[in-house]
């Protein structure tokens, strides 16, 4: 078992522990710094009354000093995926303080300048309730899981045991956070307890990945949704010499993804199978001879449950030594290995007929036209059945017919094909096309994202404070403050709020709209560029000309965005019939 705070203070002082961007220059954090800012963290959860704390810090180093030193206050750290109100609101009800990176209304801690702890350097026992997480949302509401230290201690020996010897020294990169599990362990709190430097923020474009994998010999922690996106047209060639391992979790990597990522990365990916729950199950790599077979990890033992075909696991990651039964039906492999087959409690009844979710997300992309599909159930409204909704990623064909009929001819089309495999019922009366799913920080489709994006449950706005400065017949002069709550900004970035262009955009076509008599068809836009990022709270103005033809059947929008720092974008956009 790996006694992590034994560990840590045992190791040399000047040895590194990870990594920092300071003004653009890679400056690297000492073993000894980063135990300062345990020791400051430390003092601040003593003081601080209570013994549940929600934590949230984007930067990974910073993170591990503060989860560290409020367990050494003996604090049960409760971590969450986002800092967005609802979040925040339902953390409150279990939790007696917030630290780190809140909104000013839940009063956030951060240690003073002169914290320091001069108590001896220590840990809890393996019993300590060390963490409270969440499950991801991506098939319900996300639900608390409690942790003990052991638990998470006993998961880092198994993960050092079967793939350390195969990465050394290697550094350290990740796409995902570690406010969940997954991100937890393999960007945290294994590379500390194994010596190997963390880089502090998240990676979360193929350019940066690109170019900082092929630095030294490295480590990638990413989720299915960042390796099969890759782009093929970067040089990787850097990145493969140097790479050691590529890890992935949070959902299976179809081998053809799979397949791509290797070639580009020099690795196969490990993808990792478990969940906030069980901790880590099983691992694969995409080989010829055995695509899709699950091995479990050591330690780790499993059974088909003869009456549901579910799968139930015994694990030192869990709680006790109880069997506990999973919601993935699975079938058994050669070599003692398993094959999922896809989740149990995705059987909903709408009319009373059981209708599997799956089933139909596997009609819609056999159908041709959807390329990717997900299908959850909508909230019941008083006086109407229960319906399903719809969401499709379109295929090259599906896409085709959109943009020539319209929506509601691939619906129809969609519904028809699904006719011939499901019942009536289990048609989806609702419907989104996008261009790819919502992901959230651990690269998942949360059931939340999803509901979203059908306007429920979500209050957010979508639209800035404005005010009228100036109007006449051909230009508008708006003031604008984009609230910090805004819906767009959710994932836009993680390391900073930022209005997104294409919401500019929107904006600009919208406030068009509502002051000018414009031709109703979008035909192009020309000439946009973005100079600086919008940010929340913070004035700024929205100059709008309209350029109408003699006919009124065409004309131009031209938009600019400024303030007092410049001009932060602008553009013309050309409309017709």
């Amino acid at each position: 078992m790996v006694d992590l705070f034994s560990v840590l203070g045992s190791r040399d002082g000047a040895a590194i522990a990870g990594w920092r961007e300071v003004a653009g220059v890679r400056a690297p954090v000492t073993i000894g710094a980063l135990r300062e800012r345990v020791g400051a963290w430390r003092a601040l959860a003593l003081r601080t009354s209570g013994t549940n704390a929600a934590l949230y810090i984007e930067d990974s180093l910073e993170f591990a000093a503060a989860l560290l030193g409020a367990w050494q206050a003996g604090k049960t750290v409760w971590l969450t995926a986002d800092t967005l109100d609802a979040s925040c609101i339902a953390l409150a009800r279990s939790v007696d303080c917030f630290l780190g990176e809140f909104a000013p209304r839940w009063k956030a801690l951060r240690p003073a300048l002169d914290d320091a702890c001069a108590l001896p350097w220590s840990g809890p026992d393996g019993a300590f309730p060390a963490l409270m997480v969440h499950t991801s949302g991506s098939t319900g509401a996300p639900q608390a899981i409690p942790k003990q230290l052991s638990q998470l201690t006993s998961e880092v020996a198994t993960l050092e045991a079967l793939f350390g010897p195969a990465i050394g020294e290697a550094d350290i990169f990740s796409t995902v956070s570690h406010q969940h599990i997954y991100g937890l362990l393999f960007k945290v709190l294994w590379p500390l307890a194994a010596g190997r430097a963390i880089h502090a923020a998240s990676l979360a474009y193929p350019e940066q990945l690109a170019q900082m994998l092929g630095q030294r010999p490295c480590v990638l922690v990413a989720s299915p949704a960042h390796l099969k996106r890759l782009p093929a047209h970067l040089d990787w060639s850097a990145a493969a010499a140097c790479l050691r391992a590529v890890f992935s979790s949070g959902g299976p990597l179809a081998p053809d993804a799979s397949v791509a990522a290797a070639h580009l990365l020099g690795q196969i990916p490990t993808e990792i199978y478990g969940s906030s729950e069980t901790g880590g199950v099983a691992w694969r790599r995409h080989h010829a001879g055995s695509p899709g077979a699950w091995e479990a990890l050591p330690g780790v033992a499993w059974r088909i449950a003869p009456d549901s075909g579910r799968l139930e696991v015994q694990s030192p990651h869990l709680g006790d030594d109880a069997w506990l039964a999973l919601e993935d039906r699975v079938n058994p492999a050669p070599d003692g290995r398993f094959l999922l087959l896809g989740r149990g409690d995705r059987l909903v009844k709408i009319e009373e007929k059981r209708i599997s979710l799956d089933a139909i997300e596997a009609a819609l992309v056999a159908s041709g036209l959807a390329s990717e599909a997900r299908v959850i159930v909508c909230p019941e409204r008083a006086g109407e059945r229960q319906v399903l909704a719809g969401f499709v990623i379109p295929s090259a064909s599906g896409r085709a017919l959109l943009d020539a009929e319209g929506k509601q001819a691939l619906n129809a089309l969609l519904r028809a094909h699904l006719g011939r495999v499901v019942e009536a019922v289990a048609l989806p009366r609702r419907w989104r096309y996008l261009d790819q799913l919502p992901l959230n920080a651990q690269g998942k489709t949360t059931h939340a994202q999803l509901l979203a994006l059908l306007g429920v449950g979500d209050a957010r706005p979508r639209v800035p404070q404005v005010r009228l400065l100036e109007q006449d017949a051909q230009r508008t002069l708006l003031e604008m403050v984009v609230p910090s709550t805004l819906f767009y900004f959710d994932g836009h970035f993680t390391q900073a709020a930022v209005l997104p262009g294409v919401v500019q955009v929107d904006w600009a076509i919208r406030y068009g709209r509502q002051h000018f008599a414009m031709a109703p068809m979008f035909r192009a836009i020309h000439a946009l560029k973005f100079q600086q990022v919008v940010r929340p709270d913070t004035p700024f103005h929205l100059e709008l000309k309209y350029d109408s033809a003699a006919d009124g059947a065409s004309g131009t929008l031209h938009f600019r965005y400024f303030s007092d720092a410049g001009q932060h974008a602008g553009g013309r956009i050309l409309f017709g019939t």
